[in-house]
């Protein structure tokens, strides 16, 4: 019998609390979108916003997570949004799907329903390859979602800062070695700044940096322990399994009174909404 090559593949994800529908070829989930989700802080009846959600994987994520939230999947592919929009309804999580460039204007966000001082949560998972250093991909999805422009970070949180109410939080993952652009970025309008850096490997430099930043904070900078991904034999540190698996937070999502290292999902049922 000859298999059919289909064009979608369905993968899980949070170890398999979460299946998602996705292209083949372009861009593809992967474990920035899943930190991402275990790393932002969120409660019943906050209204909270994935910008540049793609098939909707960190914000589903979260969702999965944290019930009662008000989810906003905002993504400028229109064949994403509606992969978006699939896998909201597949995984019966409740979340609305926008049509929108995440650099647009204020009007048109309120159009969408986004106005000005008006969210709770946002989190993002900008483009942020530098084009100077990494070859685009042909396949343009690809690039849109990988490559970074000049001005696509500073774009982002402009945005974010524009519909985040006051003390409203961001959350967003960045290359490590382009952490100086999102110290600048936060600077306007951002404060409490919490940063993880996310080492590949024991002894190398980090490859990512996760933050959270709250509008108008005005709390010290943390610097968190780093978070290593494989142990020195290239496997998965148990943490990270967890983690990957939905059964523990990153501390970004913890609430501030609680320790700095990754707790058990259940242990935070209470503040979170719980997991459904």
């Amino acid at each position: 019998m000859i298999d059919v090559v289909t064009d979608f593949t369905e993968d899980a994800f949070l170890g398999g609390q979460l299946r998602l529908k996705q292209k083949r070829s372009g861009h593809r989930a992967g474990h920035d979108a899943i930190l991402l989700a275990a790393a932002t802080e969120a409660r019943a009846g906050d209204r909270v916003v994935d910008l540049g959600a793609g098939i909707g994987t960190a914000g589903l994520a979260l969702g999965r997570r944290v019930a009662g939230i008000s989810l906003s999947l905002v993504e400028i592919d229109p064949e994403l949004a509606e992969l978006a929009r699939a896998n909201a309804a597949a995984n019966a999580i409740a979340a609305e799907t926008i049509v929108l460039d995440v650099t647009a204007d204020a009007q048109a966000f309120a159009a969408n329903g986004l106005a000005p001082d008006s969210v709770d949560v946002v989190l993002m998972n900008p483009p942020f390859n530098d084009p100077a250093r990494h070859r685009g991909s042909p396949d343009q999805a690809r690039r849109t979602a990988h490559v970074a422009r000049e001005e696509t970070l500073n774009a982002w949180v402009h945005a974010a800062r524009r519909i985040l109410r006051s003390d409203g939080a961001l959350t967003l993952i960045w290359r490590a070695d382009g952490i100086a652009e999102v110290l600048t970025a936060l600077s306007r309008g951002f404060g409490s700044l919490s940063i993880l850096p996310v080492h590949g490997e024991a002894g190398r430099p980090a490859i990512r940096v996760l933050v959270r930043a709250v509008k108008g904070g005005r709390a010290p900078t943390r610097l968190l322990p780093g978070l290593m991904l494989n142990d020195e034999s290239g496997v998965p540190k148990n943490q990270v399994t967890e983690i990957l698996e939905g059964r523990a937070l990153l501390p970004l999502a913890e609430p501030r009174r609680l320790t700095a290292e990754a707790i058990p999902t259940a242990a935070l049922a209470g503040s979170s909404g719980g997991s459904p």
